[in-house]
């Protein structure tokens, strides 16, 4: 059977055998297959989905896609973190440094935008002088140096990951299950550390919008990691809105670089200490220690420090002045009073994109200064003509009054007060 029938038959909701799965991953890799044939498996998956052998199978021959770099042979005690993509989500930015500043060192493997949501990369990016291409050795050098590596692919850690995940971003298919699943697990398998803190947004902003898609999702990632002999947790946090305050690049920057400090947004700060203290309880540390070491290291500025170490180590420069601003600011006001009942979390995230913070093609440059600023969370009551968020301009052309009342629809005021969602669901055993 050819590529076209395989994709025919995955079309139809057939079940891809070990052959065809490593026919697409080998096209991914070696470019043996055209883009428009990946693209077509990419949406037949997205729609007919993959069974439990399909996408373990997939994962595989995308890890063996490339080298497996084993870091757990040398740094047993080294953390890995991933976030199934959410809005506003500037975790990774203050986990690493944050956990490198209580002991536990840390490596990620991180990605870049993918559809309405803001890539750790692309973020890291906006600082002046910022390196995330390293090897094996250079990224235990870092981990030596600093304790914290947030790295990119290179070119030889699961190949057909880089083709896939950029082909996804561009046609629509980024929320399949299966396709999540293997992008994530390949190249945290490839990484090869042996202890992974996994955070799973449920929500309007996430991929997954219902508990049950999220709980699906985090039970499968799971267990491929367990499968692979690696300590796993998984977290399911809530995105019914963007976690912190703002959506974009040099601003997400600038806002782990106030949690850090002691300060900066509390939503933010409580998942991202949950999210810590769950990879040192895996690293066998009591929980109420561990708590206390993480408050404990963001009040007395040894966080901040070793963000600046962090930074430097990568080639970066830390001076927050440094970074890109907006060449326009523009408040979006409420056009009546009353209380946030409901925030769409997935269009806040689109038109941060749109204005510069993400991508539209693959090709595309990101304007570091763009993206947006909220400031009404759920459960806030709001006068008439008070900011809901401020759109930062940058250098790409847009429609500005469409991207504010863009902005704007995407608030739901109502009359009644609503509490506030709660942040933390659980882990996969507890929702």
């Amino acid at each position: 059977m050819g590529f076209v029938e395989a994709v025919a038959a995955k079309r139809d909701g057939g079940a891809l055998d070990r052959d065809q799965v490593a026919e697409f991953v080998r096209g991914a890799t070696d470019g043996s297959l055209p883009r428009e044939q990946l693209a077509a498996m990419l949406m037949a998956i997205c729609c007919r989905g993959m069974n439990a052998d399909e996408t373990r199978c997939l994962t595989d021959e995308m890890l063996r896609s490339g080298e497996a770099w084993d870091l757990a042979a040398d740094r047993p005690e080294v953390v890995d973190k991933h976030s199934t993509g959410g809005v506003g989500d500037t975790v990774s930015l203050i986990l690493a440094p944050l956990l490198s500043a209580v002991g536990v060192p840390v490596a990620m493997m991180a990605g870049r935008g993918l559809g309405h949501t803001q890539g750790t990369l692309d973020k890291l990016d906006a600082i002046p002088g910022w390196n995330s291409s390293r090897n094996r050795g250079e990224t235990l050098e870092l981990l030596d140096a600093c304790g914290a590596a947030i790295i990119a692919q290179t070119d030889d850690v699961a190949p057909a990951d880089r083709t896939l995940y950029a082909l996804r971003d561009v046609t629509g298919t980024v929320p399949s299950l299966p396709l999540i699943v293997a992008s994530i697990m390949s190249k945290k398998l490839a990484l090869g550390v042996g202890t992974l803190i996994l955070d799973v947004k449920c929500g309007s902003g996430a991929f997954r919008k219902t508990i049950d898609d999220a709980r699906e999702l985090a039970a499968a990632l799971r267990q491929v990691a367990v499968d692979s002999g690696v300590r796993c947790e998984a977290l399911i946090t809530d995105m019914n809105q963007p976690l912190g305050p703002a959506l974009g690049t040099a601003c997400e920057v600038r806002e782990a670089v106030a949690v850090l400090g002691g300060g900066g947004d509390r939503l933010l700060r409580e998942v991202t200490i949950s999210l810590s203290r769950e990879a040192m309880i895996l690293r066998g540390r009591d929980p109420a220690e561990a708590e206390s070491a993480l408050v404990a290291a963001l009040a007395d500025g040894s966080a901040l420090d070793a963000w600046q170490r962090m930074v430097i180590a990568h080639g970066g420069d830390p001076d927050p002045d440094r970074l890109e601003t907006p060449i326009e600011t523009v408040d979006v006001a409420a056009a009546t009073g009353g209380f946030v009942v409901g925030c769409d979390g997935e269009e806040l995230g689109r038109v941060a994109a749109t204005v510069g913070a993400g991508r539209r093609r693959v090709e595309e440059e990101i304007a570091h200064g763009a993206g947006m600023v909220v400031h009404a969370r759920i459960g806030d009551r709001i006068e008439k003509h008070q900011p809901l968020a401020t759109l930062l301009v940058g250098t790409r052309a847009i429609d500005r009054p469409q991207m504010v009342e863009r902005i704007r629809n995407a608030f739901v005021i109502g009359p009644d007060a609503v509490a506030p969602p709660r942040l933390i669901l659980g882990t996969v055993d507890e929702v």
